[in-house]
């Protein structure tokens, strides 16, 4: 975890590591759209204008999903209505879900792509390999802010993990309701709420206030060891990204690309959450898991879609 790379010299501005991915992300996979494009023989500025609708309406998406998943953390009572709202809009550090951005960002692409008559499943076909890179440069965004972290794990597993006092795992894992094994704060770092009374641990610019000892007791707790859930994504996600640009290189129907990512990234998905720490909302299934079922059963369906398609151009005459 490293939410803050550097500051701007002289300005004292904190440049974060979360959003430095995503810039990352959104160039690496705009080259690669950019790739794909020429080599089908479209014009590559149709994507990168594509690529900015897609950067404006994916963080709105993602923004408005992080807010109504985690409502409660922005309908605080003991804040004004001002701060909730401030609070919305505050993205410096992380919240972004990946789904809500893909599902405001894909249609209106696919709307862009209509406007400018450009052949809408060999661009969706483009840009499937190209989310998977951008995925892949976020999760690790996603590490070095903290979020998105994993289930704990024991000793044996070599590449554990543990993130620093009032990270999002330490603050989870000392709100577990199992009171046997639920992480404990050392007292040094306690103190009594000023609106309710009960005792909570201090935040962290608290702690700085409080003295070297603070300080030092806060330096030396962690959290309990956790999976490396962010990294896990990240390689799957390149590896996938691999994966479909193999595919797009040989003969296809045009959107199969497309379909044949959401099943990969549902299927995975779906796998990688029994490794994350995220609460069910159905049974056992996180939200996560539910959409990731969502985008294998739509990426079946697209696929025999698109091959009756491909058959049907054939036969009346195009390509």
């Amino acid at each position: 975890m490293h939410q803050i790379l550097f500051r701007l010299p002289f300005l004292h501005t904190p440049v974060y590591g979360y959003g430095v991915m995503l810039v990352i992300g959104f160039f690496a996979a705009l080259a690669l759209a950019k790739f794909l494009a020429r080599r089908s023989g479209l014009d590559a500025e149709i994507f990168v204008n594509a690529a900015l609708i897609a950067l404006v309406a994916g963080v709105v998406g993602a923004r408005l999903s992080h807010v109504l998943e985690n409502l409660d953390d922005f309908t605080r009572p003991e804040l004004s209505a001002w701060d909730n709202l401030k609070n919305v809009f505050n993205m410096r550090s992380g919240g972004l879900t990946y789904y809500g951005g893909f599902l405001l960002a894909f249609p209106a692409t696919v709307l862009y792509g209509i406007y400018k008559k450009a052949p809408i499943r060999l661009g969706m076909d483009i840009i499937a390999p190209c989310l998977m890179i951008g995925l892949g440069f976020g999760r690790i965004g996603c590490f070095l802010n903290g979020c998105c972290h994993g289930a704990e794990c024991g000793d044996d597993v070599p590449w554990r993990v543990t993130f620093p006092y009032y990270s999002n795992a330490y603050l989870d894992q000392i709100a577990d309701k199992n009171n046997e094994t639920r992480l404990k704060v050392p007292s040094l770092l306690l103190e009594p709420d000023p609106i309710t009374g009960d005792v909570r641990p201090m935040k962290p610019e608290r702690v700085q206030q409080m003295g070297r000892d603070y300080v030092a007791e806060m330096n030396r707790t962690r959290s309990r060891p956790v999976h490396p859930a962010q990294l896990y994504s990240t390689i799957t996600a390149w590896l996938l990204a691999a994966l479909l640009v193999a595919y797009f290189t040989l003969p296809h129907a045009h959107g199969r690309v497309f379909a044949l990512m959401m099943i990969l990234e549902g299927s995975s998905r779906f796998l990688l959450e029994w490794l994350r720490a995220e609460p069910p909302v159905v049974g056992q299934l996180s939200l996560s898991m539910v959409i990731g079922l969502g985008l294998v059963a739509g990426g079946i369906v697209l696929w025999f879609v698109f091959g009756r398609l491909q058959r049907g151009d054939a036969v009346g005459g195009t390509t």
